[in-house]
């Protein structure tokens, strides 16, 4: 029987604000535990919530970049509950009137677009983080109150693999428009995974995948619980309606609790937050100050300056040095020569040393100048990665470091071609192996000429002129 996955993803983003959703309490990471907390966010008696206004802005940011349809009215609900990471009791949240609607993300796989609908983004706060113990329990509340958007995807996406791109440009979308770092490994971005297969006649039962810590993971679970409900259903067992999460050790979901049915959280108005009619010019020009979105940078890159589908997905990838690129080529056209270098020694050395871009010395500017000194052939390739190095550990121009090693390239034909003729004669055996048929002997000629001009002979010229003349010799 053939079976279709109907999948859908509910993602909870911590908004880079700071102060919490409803406090002034600053927003710290790596602060001491339970440093970070106030009155409001623990809901004592006496204590009135107010509405972050940077947290709103950055919710509409997100929903005007996912294409929803924002709603002018903010309201808040209570979701009530109780659990030990709750400290009021109740989650201040949006049910019945999120702030943004009917929004979408397209995706490329296989080289289609895939349009990923998207239900729904809410505003609310974030939980306390518990840590646990073989006997007990702690709690951590200098999470509890921190600024949450959670987007909700339609059941649509087919695939671990669709998930995964699906969350790849969310993620960049979230860090393209500076509402938040989006890192899952430290739990700014987080993903719950809801997953049934279907038949043509018959909706499968619904499965959710919690506590999912990296985007690698998400598709991992995905994949296993796709063959794990498969073997049940082709063995006449019942797929149960349940929580699960990934174990990373066993590569396997395993059962946390069993969801016979729908919890009642008894939602209704926050009473201590009136409705709140946003202003609709504010809103526009929230629009207005949008930064180019990942997708449409993509385009860019593979249009105007010709990139690979590989190298533009690397740049919107790593915004960090996307931006250094746009800048680099502002000084240099030579648009190839500048990703060359840029995804191969750059980049290279910043992943030996555990570095960004901005940690280096590099400016713009003086890489232009260097990839336009490459390509002039003012400056050889091997000389290049030297003047690279350099560059990359002080504050220098490529004309400086040129000028500090005496580097030059020799160009002169006429110079090459007297070099060559004396090495040609020096070792006539080697031509006779050459007329014989042992091409490599050109390797060791052109060898021998850039070992006695310490590098400075054009290569590709060297190259040219001694095959000529090896010809000419046969």
């Amino acid at each position: 029987m053939q079976y279709k996955q109907m999948i859908g993803l509910e993602v909870h983003c911590q908004l880079n604000t700071n102060t919490k959703m409803f406090s002034n309490t600053p927003v710290s990471y790596g602060k001491d535990v339970n440093t970070q907390v106030g009155a409001i966010d623990l809901g004592l008696t006496g204590t009135l919530p107010c509405v972050n206004k940077k947290a709103v802005e950055y919710a509409i940011k997100v929903c005007h970049a996912l294409h929803m349809d924002i709603d002018p009215v903010l309201v808040f609900d209570r979701k009530n509950y109780y659990y030990s990471d709750l400290p009021k009791g109740f989650q201040i949240t949006q049910q019945e009137h999120p702030i943004g609607r009917n929004g979408y993300i397209d995706i490329e796989i296989d080289e289609n677009i895939k349009r990923i609908e998207i239900e729904r983004l809410h505003l609310e706060e974030d939980t306390a983080k518990q840590l646990h113990h073989n006997d007990f329990s702690l709690i951590d509340y200098n999470r509890a109150g921190i600024p949450l958007i959670e987007i909700v995807t339609k059941p649509v996406i087919s695939s671990g693999k669709e998930a995964t791109l699906f969350l790849n440009m969310l993620r960049q979308i979230l860090i393209y428009t500076h509402v938040s770092a989006a890192k899952m490994e430290e739990g700014t971005l987080r993903c719950d995974v809801n997953i049934s297969l279907s038949t043509y006649n018959q909706l499968g039962t619904k499965v959710e995948i919690k506590n999912l810590n990296s985007i690698g993971n998400v598709q991992k679970s995905i994949e296993y619980e796709f063959q794990r409900q498969i073997e049940l259903l082709e063995n006449n067992q019942k797929v149960i309606q349940e929580t699960r999460r990934y174990d990373e050790k066993l590569h396997k979901t395993i059962t946390m609790r069993l969801k016979e049915e729908n919890v009642d959280y008894r939602y209704y108005r926050e009473p201590n937050i009136p409705s709140i009619r946003l202003d609709q010019q504010w809103i526009d020009n929230i629009q207005k100050k949008l930064p180019i979105m990942p997708m449409e940078l993509k385009k860019i890159f593979l249009e105007t300056f010709r990139l690979t589908h590989k190298q533009a997905e690397y740049l919107i990838n790593h915004k960090d040095i996307a931006s250094f690129f746009k800048q680099t080529i502002q000084y240099s056209s030579y648009y190839e020569n500048i990703i060359h270098w840029l995804l191969g020694d750059v980049v290279a050395y910043l992943n030996k040393n555990h570095m960004t871009i901005e940690q280096t010395t590099l400016k713009p500017q003086y890489f232009g100048e260097l990839i336009s000194l490459l390509k002039d052939e003012i400056i050889s390739t091997k000389q290049g990665k030297i003047v690279l190095q350099k560059m990359l550990v002080e504050p220098i121009s490529p004309t400086q470091v040129i000028q500090e090693f005496n580097f030059k390239q020799i160009t002169d034909e006429d110079i090459i071609i007297e070099m060559a003729n004396t090495l040609l004669d020096e070792h006539k055996e080697l031509v006779d192996l050459y007329r014989k048929g042992k091409n490599n002997v050109l390797g060791f000629f052109v060898g021998q000429i850039m070992k006695k001009t310490k590098g400075q002979a054009n290569p590709r010229k060297t190259n040219d002129v001694l095959l000529r003349l090896l010809k000419e010799k046969v």
